[in-house]
């Protein structure tokens, strides 16, 4: 069986999370029986082999994903039996099954957080995914049900969490070295996420103020290339902020945080949620759309847009070693339940019902 998965995300100048999940699930599909063709409107990324890319030429991404939406051509000319869009960038597939997997759809949710051309693009991408999709795959049963609330059909709707990728931890003096290198010094609170208006950083940063009055060592690290919208000032008394960070030093920043902040207004799945906890990182988020799901308990959870919440649940891990081991371990745990090889077994089976 063959896929033929769109992959322009990965062309996009800031991938994201959507980035990434497209990324793990071409290196794990082959291991379920899949093979596949990734194809977007230019070269392929770096990492994805030349042979298994095809690039679908001119117009670019942007121009070919409105003339996709408003008039369903040019058609995919790649090899497939079955045609995943990955995202809601959503290609004609001509007569074979197409599936579509929706991230969120925050844009209906919290428009304010997109922009306006943003949520019409989403809307289009999303009305096709109702119309045309022999199946729609979401990362949590949150958001399979905001689906069903949308009108989509529950027996074509299919839940598959995406996995988390966990190297082994660099040595005391290598962490040290990594810390030092990128200008970040113990003890801190870490973020990580592309910065965006949905993402609570300004909540953050106030938290973290707050903080500083009882913790004047206390450093936040913010993580993540500017997205859309406003972006806040990094620039304040002990905020750290670092563009990008290749997978190496992004490890140790996890390891090496006192807690791991994402107090997000609304999520698809928050991987860096799962990211944190692998590495043994305590987790603070809120308790808005999916994360609680994600979090499994494992986590401590603060409701939306309250920075003081945040800053009093933060304090008690600062005070609380117990509190920060019992996190540590149980969201270790958690963690484990997501894995990259189940997450391609459950899109093989989406696929072969598709085509059965």
């Amino acid at each position: 069986m063959k896929v033929a998965l769109h992959a322009g995300q990965l062309l996009q100048p800031v991938p994201g999370g959507i980035g990434r999940y497209v990324r793990h699930l071409i290196d794990a599909l082959p291991g379920a029986g899949v093979d596949v063709a990734a194809f977007g409107a230019g070269p392929p990324p770096a990492g994805i082999p030349a042979a298994s890319w095809t690039d679908l030429g001119w117009p670019p991404g942007a121009m070919r994903y409105e003339l996709w939406h408003r008039l369903r051509k040019p058609p995919v000319a790649v090899a497939g039996d079955v045609v995943h869009a990955t995202s809601l960038a959503v290609p004609p597939a001509g007569d074979r099954p197409l599936v579509v997997t929706v991230h969120d759809i925050v844009f209906l949710r919290q428009p304010e957080h997109l922009t306006k051309r943003g949520v019409s693009f989403h809307r289009r991408g999303l009305e096709l995914a109702r119309r045309e999709a022999a199946a729609v795959i979401s990362h949590t049963e949150f958001g399979r049900d905001d689906l069903v609330r949308e009108g989509f059909d529950p027996e074509r709707l299919h839940v598959s969490y995406p996995g988390v990728v966990v190297r082994p931890p660099a040595d005391e003096a290598e962490a040290g070295a990594t810390l030092a290198r990128l200008g970040v010094r113990a003890p801190y609170v870490l973020f990580v996420s592309t910065i965006e208006p949905r993402k609570g950083v300004p909540e953050l940063l106030a938290a973290h103020r707050e903080l500083r009055v009882t913790h004047p060592e206390l450093d936040v690290v913010v993580v993540g290339k500017a997205g859309w919208g406003e972006q806040p000032d990094l620039t304040g008394e002990g905020v750290h902020h670092l563009d990008a960070v290749d997978d190496a030093d992004l490890d140790v920043l996890y390891r090496s945080a006192i807690a791991f902040a994402l107090p997000a207004h609304y999520e698809g799945f928050g991987f860096t949620v799962i990211e944190a906890m692998a590495r043994g990182c305590p987790v603070v988020t809120t308790d808005a759309s999916c994360l609680p799901e994600v979090a499994g308990g494992a986590a401590v959870l603060v409701p939306v847009g309250d920075p003081g919440a945040l800053a009093d649940a933060l304090d008690d891990l600062i005070r609380d070693r117990g509190l920060r081991s019992r996190l540590a371990e149980a969201g270790r745990d958690r963690a484990a339940t997501f894995t990259w090889e189940a997450c391609a077994v459950g899109h093989a089976e989406v696929y072969r019902s598709v085509l059965a």
